[in-house]
């Protein structure tokens, strides 16, 4: 199993461009999650097999999706707090492969904190442009210092907490389909991570580079929530699945607590 960093979409600095060549064994983790604490982001290749997907689409499909958390339409299917709605997935996913990453992580983990199930159908015109993901999902509104604002989103509350809650979260996104810059891959800007809240309209593009982070069906790519990103309309014609987890290892002050929150430990 190999710990790789995505391919070049355009010109990037140096260092960029060497970690662009690395490919280290997962047992190299000090070289091969610097990727992901540098740069932002880190993809690895070979985590599901292909009769593991199937089984993972097969529980999907006869989910019902007459609830709330559902949501459908020509250009996107969505399951919001996936784990817990179809809790026959947990264990297909989190396979000994996906344990080993989670275990070698920087820091601790013991928890999900967000889990959503994105299916990008062949056709779709839907496209997000660059953001960071600045809020969390919490089970209540509260007023306590330093979160804000507050918005509800099909029934869950949402909030922007300080910046070291979103530090301290690495989100795993679990590929289905192959993914490329044709049918809707991640662009991300390296290292933007570590300029804490970075607003799109402040980028500045005679400096920022854009990478395409395209990933194999059974791979996952880690990124950090502060790494701006954005993803293109399909254009091929093919789907992309995407099992977005969001990982974190710090409790909400009293009396919040985490919307959805999964032990893994």
């Amino acid at each position: 199993m190999l710990l790789t960093q995505v391919r070049k979409k355009v010109s990037v600095p140096l260092h960029y461009a060497i970690f662009n060549l690395i490919s280290v064994t997962m047992n190299d983790t000090s070289n091969g999650l610097q990727l992901l604490t540098t740069n932002g982001f880190a993809t690895i290749s070979n985590i599901y097999t292909e009769d593991e997907i199937t089984r993972i689409s097969q529980v999907i499909h006869q989910a019902d999706t007459s609830k709330s958390t559902f949501r459908k339409s020509a250009d996107l299917f969505a399951i919001r707090q996936f784990l817990r709605e179809i809790p026959e997935a947990v264990p297909l996913i989190f396979n000994k492969n996906l344990q080993d990453i989670i275990s070698q992580l920087p820091g601790s983990y013991p928890f999900v904190v967000k889990s959503i199930y994105f299916d990008k159908p062949p056709g779709s015109n839907w496209y997000v442009s660059w953001h960071q993901d600045l809020t969390i999902s919490a089970d209540q509104k509260t007023d306590i210092p330093g979160f804000g604002p507050w918005t509800v989103k099909m029934n869950q509350f949402a909030v922007q907490p300080p910046v070291p809650y979103l530090e301290n979260i690495t989100t795993i996104r679990i590929h289905l389909d192959q993914t490329t810059a044709e049918n809707g891959a991640l662009k991300v800007i390296p290292g933007s991570h570590l300029k804490r809240v970075y607003r799109p309209e402040t980028i500045d593009w005679t400096i920022e580079k854009e990478v395409t982070c395209e990933v194999p069906a059974g791979g996952v790519m880690l990124m950090k929530p502060l790494l701006l990103h954005s993803s293109s309309r399909t254009t091929n014609g093919q789907p992309r699945r995407v099992i977005h987890i969001e990982l974190a290892n710090m409790e909400l002050p009293t009396p919040l607590q985490w919307a959805e929150r999964l032990s893994i430990q």
